[in-house]
């Protein structure tokens, strides 16, 4: 092999391994030490020097003294004839192992800095357990458990996934993807809506239940850009891309707001709500909706409600207008009880059409509210709720 056949060798493997010329050099040179060693009559050890511009190969032998120093410098380069041997040996039997090890390393350190990137691969096997994806150079894996449940999965049909870990295993890297993982919720509306790429409008919290439903709370950093209009696009497309690759699963896209009220109302979407009562502290709220709303605000099986709560990440308690009302008197009633007759003698308790609170409007026309009543007996709301 002529050092121009070597050179060329070297690039169309390069190019067709998608490898550095420098990788495969290193490769050649630790090849071709190991190919010297197994001579007769080889040096204890030898450094292998390649000239990557006309591909001359020199060989620079040491001995070993008892200290383990490399002396006894010499030039023990094989002639041209035997040293093309040692390159053909060298190339069947060193360096196809060796490339396998960097490409190994490469695909590794190439998916490695992509957790929680998106990818697109084909579905080659799926079994009970797993399923693995085709990227294209390296296969990933979709555990059971990163699965949505009754999710589809046919041969040859195209997923994406979120890539939630990069493993370092013997045989190249392992790639685990997610099909559930909310990560890929906010991907997906990264490549759809340029807004959110430019970060124009930022995705403030998600929160999912795979194969479902899935809420996001979004923000626009642009006055002169509705947040909602920017994820649903022009009649709906950029959304349909999305749920369309979530093979139908429901997505609310709710108004991110400072203002926490306005947030958990704005978050049980599609449910109109009357009143949030929220605590001092502003981690539990009561949240009444309409009576004819009420399920449609718990959802099936809670998820409507479930999901507002870790979007907004305040506990809920959903109540309907008559159960929040009933309460309401329930409450004002143990206050009443222990007070003077003439504190409510004669009259009945009403909602406020505004407020939602109740109060009670007495036969002289004077109207107190459930604190008043409370007050007049001598126990607050508070301690009457105990």
């Amino acid at each position: 092999m002529s050092n121009m056949d070597m050179s060329e060798a070297l690039r169309m493997l390069a190019a067709d391994r998608g490898i550095t010329i420098d990788a495969l050099l290193q490769v050649l040179v630790e090849a071709l030490a190991t190919a010297y060693k197994k001579r007769p009559g080889a040096a204890e050890e030898v450094i292998v020097g390649v000239n990557p511009d006309n591909m001359d190969i020199s060989f620079t032998a040491y001995d070993v003294n008892d200290d383990g120093e490399w002396i006894n410098e010499r030039d023990d380069t094989p002639k041209k004839d035997e040293l093309g041997r040692i390159a053909a040996v060298t190339f069947r039997q060193v360096m196809s192992q060796r490339i396998r090890e960097v490409e190994r390393e490469r695909k590794f350190e190439e998916y490695a800095n992509r957790e929680g990137d998106i990818v697109s691969g084909t579905v080659q096997k799926t079994d009970t357990r797993y399923t693995l994806l085709d990227l294209g150079r390296v296969e990933a894996l979709l555990p059971q458990a990163e699965q949505v449940l009754g999710e589809t999965r046919e041969p040859n049909a195209r997923l994406k996934a979120y890539i939630v870990e990069v493993r370092r295993t013997p045989k190249g890297p392992q790639i685990v993807v997610s099909r559930t993982h909310p990560g890929l919720i906010m991907r997906l509306f990264e490549m759809e809506v340029p807004e959110i790429a430019d970060r124009i409008v930022e995705i403030k919290s998600c929160a999912r239940e795979p194969g479902q439903r899935t809420k996001i709370a979004v923000w626009s950093n642009d006055k002169a850009i509705d947040p909602v209009g920017a994820c649903v696009g022009a009649r709906g497309g950029r959304v349909r891309m999305v749920v369309n690759e979530l093979r139908g699963e429901k997505v609310d896209i709710i108004p991110f707001s400072e203002d926490k009220r306005d947030f958990i109302a704005k978050a049980m979407s599609p449910a109109k709500v009357t009143e949030v009562r929220l605590s001092a502290d502003e981690t539990q709220a009561d949240v009444i909706v309409p009576d004819f709303q009420l399920s449609l605000a718990i959802g099936k099986m809670g998820v409507n409600a479930t999901l507002a709560a870790r979007l907004t990440g305040v506990r809920l308690d959903i109540k309907s207008e008559s159960e929040a009302a009933a309460d309401g008197n329930a409450v004002v009633r143990r206050s009443v009880e222990a007070a003077p007759e003439s504190v409510y003698a004669e009259g009945e308790w009403k909602t406020n059409t505004n407020s939602g609170a109740m109060e009670w409007h007495a036969a002289d026309g004077s109207i107190l509210s459930q604190e008043q009543v409370a007050a007049q007996s001598g126990a607050s709301t508070e301690e009457s709720k105990g």
